[in-house]
């Protein structure tokens, strides 16, 4: 169960690549995530959670321009793929599985990446226009991101 937590919220990575770090780190912070004693206790500091949670909210205006660039291009993916890893690792070492949590992590990233750029192109045309699709896929992150930190 903790491993699928760890590669759902590698998925909202790849959704919005912010965003998973900014739930774990708000979990952390206010007590859903025990992070105490793990490499990655940092995340359950002050200003952690403040910190990505303003980059995830600039990201969910910056996902609006037109000039965003695709999130498959490799300074996109990569971030993707390093926060979906450290997002799946905390959920792993809040249940001693830190290792399997960063790989179930950067397994989810790489499925929302891949996976969500082509659901949102396909709703994108169906609406033909990106708004609603991105905004949909805002929703979709969100919830999975709170439902994901709630389980955890």
């Amino acid at each position: 169960m903790i491993l699928l937590l760890a590669l759902l919220i590698g998925v909202v990575a790849g959704l919005r690549a912010m965003m998973a770090p900014a739930a774990v780190a708000f979990a952390a912070r206010f007590g859903g995530l025990a992070l105490t004693g793990t490499p990655l206790a940092f995340m359950g500091y002050a200003w952690t959670p403040w910190i990505f949670g303003i980059a995830a909210l600039g990201e969910l205006v910056t996902d609006q321009l037109p000039k965003t660039p695709s999130r498959k291009v490799p300074p996109q993916f990569g971030a993707r793929f390093v926060l979906g890893g450290l997002s799946g690792g905390c959920i792993g070492a809040a249940h001693a599985m830190l290792t399997g949590g960063i790989v179930a992590g950067v397994a989810g990233a790489v499925i929302g990446t891949l996976g969500g750029s082509a659901v949102r192109a396909k709703m994108a045309a169906a609406f033909r226009s990106d708004r609603p699709a991105a905004l949909i896929e805002d929703a979709v992150a969100i919830v999975l991101a709170v439902a994901v930190v709630c389980a955890a």
